[in-house]
Formats: C-alpha cells, structure tokens, sequence
C-alpha cells in the first residue's frame, strides 16, 4: 500500500466521529460506556469510534500507511493504539449523525489493521466549548488483531 495522508473535517456531534470499514455492521448505540467514555475510544469489529472535546466540526488527519508508524508521542496529548477490520477493502469516515452514504471513502487491500489514534490540544478550548483547537489523527497499518492500549493518556482538565 502506498502511504496516504488525508485532511478531513468531520462533524463530531455528540462528541464522537467514526473510521469504518464502509460495509460496516458493528451497532454504535451499544460502545459508549463509562470506560470507553472516559477513554474517549470505543471499538467494534469493524469500526473505530472515536471521542472529541467538541461537538462541533474537528479537523481529523487520516494516514494510510504499510507499517507502523513512527514514534511522535510527544506531539499529542492522548494517544491509543487499537485494531479493526476493514473485509470490504474500502474506509469511511464520518460524524456520528451524518449520512454514511455521504462519507468520505478510502480504497484500501482488505484485511485486519492496527490503528493509533492520536489526540491533540484536547484542553484548548474556549470558555462555550464551541471553538478550539482540538485535533485528531487516525494512523492505520497492516496487522493482526491486538487489544486495546492506552499509550499516552490525556493531561486532567485544569
């Protein structure tokens, strides 16, 4: 696969947007609990749902990449390492209440991926928390199925 970068902005209503396999069928009602809350990630089989500051449009950078991808964790508040499936070989990318019919779409070689979703300037935001300057990444690579793993947690909110 050829390394690809994508620069998206993506409505996170209710405080969440999806990276998906596009015939995904993992059911979003059922991820959100206390602990993927807290975690601001929740993972189904086929989908990567991941929690924002804001609910508000956030700009997400999506890296396709055929490995992992180097070591920047100084650069990111929270970062967490997961894996999905993506079988159809092709990605969507959405907020949770937009249409996936409409999403962005991203060809890719079927298969299980890695993911290392990044989060950055979570506490920058305004007083309303309706700007700021939150952002996201999602880094996907090749491999096999792992657990989940919190490799850098987010700073407490002062």
């Amino acid at each position: 696969m050829r390394n690809q970068q994508h620069a998206l902005v993506l409505f996170a209503d209710y405080f969440q947007f999806y990276v998906c396999d596009a015939e995904y069928t993992t059911d979003t009602g059922v991820l959100w609990d206390d602990v993927t809350t807290d975690r601001m990630l929740a993972v189904g089989s086929d989908l990567i749902a991941i929690g924002t500051a804001r609910n508000m449009a956030v700009p997400v950078m999506l890296e396709l990449a055929s490995e992992e991808p180097a070591d920047d964790f100084a650069d990111w508040d929270q970062i967490i390492d997961c894996a999905v499936c993506f079988s159809s070989g092709k990605i969507i990318a959405f907020g949770c209440t937009e249409n996936p019919d409409d999403a962005a779409r991203f060809v890719i070689e079927p298969g299980s991926y890695r993911a290392r979703v990044s989060y950055g300037a979570l506490n920058d935001l305004s007083a309303d928390g309706f700007e700021g300057r939150d952002h996201y990444r999602v880094q996907l690579w090749p491999g096999a199925p792992t657990p989940i793993a919190v490799i850098k947690r987010r700073p407490e909110q002062a």
